[in-house]
């Protein structure tokens, strides 16, 4: 069973960036495809951007495409979504998932993935 935990989140002013790092232990990454998710008060978990095993195939929600990019470091265990042009509409809690591949859920549903790490805050301010 893989262990994740995020850093990296904080208040930014609108249009700024930052790194998200999921830190995996306890298995190693590799053995998993990984994904990102975020969640805003009220609202469901939403989909944020997926990345294959070995990091060839990555995939985004709309919300995300030219200005999230997601990647891993399977060397480090780490796996990282740099999130640019930020927006306050971004605001959420992030999640980083590894995916254990049991489920038959599609890529962007939130029950395909196993494990979860505890969030980190991102708060973009207009």
């Amino acid at each position: 069973q893989v262990q994740l935990v995020e850093s990296g989140g904080g208040l930014v002013q609108a249009g700024g960036s930052l790194r998200l790092s999921c830190a995996a232990s306890g298995r190693a990454l590799s053995d998993y495809a990984m994904g990102w998710f975020r969640q805003a008060p009220g609202n469901d978990r939403e989909f944020v951007a997926r990345i294959s095993r070995g990091g060839t195939t990555k995939v985004y929600a709309d919300s995300g495409k030219g200005r999230f990019t997601i990647s891993r470091d399977n060397a480090k265990n780490t796996a990282y979504l740099q999130v640019n042009g930020l927006k306050p509409e971004d605001t959420a809690v992030y999640y980083c998932a590894a995916d254990g591949g049991y489920s038959g859920s599609r890529y962007d549903d939130h029950q395909r993935y196993d494990y979860w790490g505890q969030g980190t805050q991102v708060t973009v301010s207009s």
